[in-house]
Parts: structure tokens; sequence; C-alpha cells
């Protein structure tokens, strides 16, 4: 049996992502943003499921619950960095203050999340980090400049940390969740404010069709749950788990029209190299 760490509990997949880890028989330190909300969590398995309040943007508060997690319920086998939350609206239209928040979540806090873990993993030489991003770290839409921003910084930063920590047996995963039948697009969901009509004939529809599909998501969490527990049993674990069949749809159409631009810009991109320049090693 492991023990997990998993930031936001209180709904959605975090929620799911507890839920089964716990049926499973782990023990879970969850963590939420208020006391009620940390009596629920108790609730679901007095004993092994264990709240602690926390807000992922604050950095020491962040190094604060981890060190005294890893001293009282245990050390962290499995850390996932879930807590964050959904921006819509037009990129024009979207207040700065608003993307610096998204990042300071999305990005940031994951960030903290996983930082103020790895020191313990790197000593045991032991451990799973892993963050949800989502599809929209992938792939882009219109009206959701801020939110796939975020996801792609953290998709990034992942990469980069899963090839510093695999000499020290540490595993890296980006989940990546398509639509799920869960609060996100609704009352979890942040809008900015429509002002500029010239994006009305793009966007309107879009608006309006999120919302009304709100509730009815593809996605199962509990589903996605038994996934993520799945590949804690595999030798090598992926550094990228797509989470849902329109998920795996939409990213491969994405990169596929990547691949193909590349491709076609292939000649100009030679253009601009010293002829003695030295190559980049890759790995």
């Amino acid at each position: 049996m492991k023990t997990f760490l998993i930031t936001g509990v209180s709904s959605g997949l975090g929620r799911a992502f507890a839920v089964g880890a716990l049926a499973a028989g782990h023990t879970v330190v969850g963590t939420v943003r208020g006391q009620a909300d940390a009596e629920a969590f108790e609730a679901l398995a007095p004993g092994r499921a264990h709240a602690r309040l926390l807000d992922v943007t604050d950095d020491e508060a962040v190094v604060a619950v981890v060190d005294e997690v890893e001293s009282a319920v245990g050390p962290v086998d499995v850390a996932v960095a879930n807590a964050g939350y959904g921006l819509e609206g037009i990129f024009e239209e979207t207040p700065m203050s608003a993307v610096r928040a998204q990042f300071a979540t999305n990005v940031f806090g994951a960030a903290a999340t996983l930082q103020a873990v790895l020191p313990h993993m790197r000593r045991r030489r032991a451990g799973h980090l892993m963050a949800v991003t989502s599809m929209g770290g992938l792939m882009a839409v219109p009206g959701m400049s801020a939110y796939c921003g975020s996801k792609f910084a953290l998709e990034g930063m992942l990469d980069s940390l899963r090839k510093e920590v695999a000499p020290f047996g540490i595993h890296v995963t980006a989940l990546e969740p398509g639509s799920f039948r869960t609060d996100w697009a609704g009352r979890s969901m942040t809008r900015a404010e429509r002002r500029v009509e010239d994006y009305d004939e793009l966007f309107t529809p879009i608006r309006e069709a999120r919302i009304k599909a709100s509730g009815n998501q593809l996605g199962n969490p509990e589903r996605a749950a038994e996934a993520l527990l799945h590949i804690l049993d595999v030798p090598e674990p992926p550094g990228h788990l797509v989470l849902g069949s329109d998920a795996l749809r939409l990213v491969t159409t994405a990169r596929k029209a990547l691949d193909d631009e590349i491709r076609a810009w292939e000649p100009l991109s030679r253009t601009t190299d010293f002829p003695d320049g030295a190559q980049l090693a890759g790995n």
C-alpha cells in the first residue's frame, strides 16, 4: 500500500483520484481550501484519509505541509499536483490579472507541490510525481488561451523534470484528460467578460456549447482514477497519459497538423544555420 499526496480533493478529478486510491486500500493526504471540506474528506476513510488545508499558491505553506505530512503520516510515494481551474475567455478580452492568477495556480502551484515533495523522494531514490495538465496542454482551442498556455507550460516543465530525476528511480507522468463529467466547465470555470463584438461569431457558439455540455461530458472520473492506479504497477509508467477518446482524437489531430507544418517549412528552417556551427546533442 502506498501513501498519496493529492492537491485539490474537494471535487472533480482530484476527488475521484483520492476516492479510487482509498478504495484500493491506500492512504491519501488530500489538500482542500476549507474546514468543512477537510472534515468531509477525512470521513471517507477514517485513519487513511488525511486532509490538510492548503492554498497551493503559497509556496512556504506548500513546503510546510509536505514536510509535516512526511513526518506525521509517512513517506509520500505518489504526489499528484491536481489543484487547478479553467479560465475561459478570448485572449484580447482576458485581463492580465486573470492570466497571472491562472498561471499562479495551474503552473506555479503545481511546481511548488512537486518541488516540495522531490527532495524526500530523491533521498529515498523512489517515488512517482504526477500533475494533471490537460489535452489543452498538447493542443489549443480558441477561447482558452490562458488555460492552454498554463497547461503547455506545465507540460514543458514535466518533460524536463522527467529527464532530471530518472537516474534517481523517480517517475514523472503528465495526466492529460479530455472532457470529464466534473464541475470544471460549470461552477468551477472562471469566465472573462465579453466586450469585443468582432469575436461573437467565433466564440459565442463555443461558450454556449461548453455550458450546455457541462454535466454530460464523455469522461468518467472513476475510470480516470482506475487508469492512474494502473500505471503505478507497471515497470515503466508513461511520461504522458492521455485520458479519454475525445482527448486522443483532438491531440492526435493537432500533433499531426504541427508535424505537417514543420515538414512543409523545413527547407526555410535550415537556411538559418551557420555552415560550421555545432549541433546540439539531444536526449
